[in-house]
């Protein structure tokens, strides 16, 4: 089975949030799959995806610091600013985390581990809705 659908997450402030559940909803396929595999590309350069603790949200609040302190904003000497001050230093967030995700499917679900989630990574003040090609592949149950 293969099956390929674009997912609009909902607009989110800057920092880092889960969209496990966003995902699972917008992929009911997901339930019919015993083996697989899903792939998520996110279709912008300025935010970004990632795979971490699922439990606590002062984890997602401390990526945001860390991320801020390794990429700080306002720094002098980059062109690309067109969009603002948080434009190059979101596009060098996402490329740090990366766009994409291939993840493990088992018996109509997603094999993550107890504490882990799916990650967006919202890199600008006001990024908007994101767009995620989510790719399905696998075994029918």
């Amino acid at each position: 089975m293969w099956m390929q659908r674009t997912l609009e997450l909902s607009p989110r402030s800057r920092g880092f949030h889960l969209v496990t559940e966003e995902v699972v909803r917008g992929l009911p396929e997901l339930t019919q799959i015993r083996v697989g595999l899903l792939h998520l590309w996110l279709q912008h350069t300025s935010a970004s995806l990632t795979v971490n603790e699922n439990a606590d949200p002062a984890v997602r609040r401390d990526f945001e610091r860390f991320f801020n302190r390794l990429v700080p904003q306002g720094e002098s000497g980059y062109e690309h600013d067109y969009e603002g001050p948080d434009d190059l230093p979101a596009h060098f967030k996402g490329s740090l985390l990366g766009f994409q995700l291939q993840l493990p499917i088992q018996d109509g679900r997603l094999a993550l581990g107890m504490w882990q989630g799916i990650y967006l990574g919202e890199h600008r003040d006001h990024g908007g809705a994101r767009r995620v090609v989510a790719t399905l592949q696998g075994e029918a149950i």
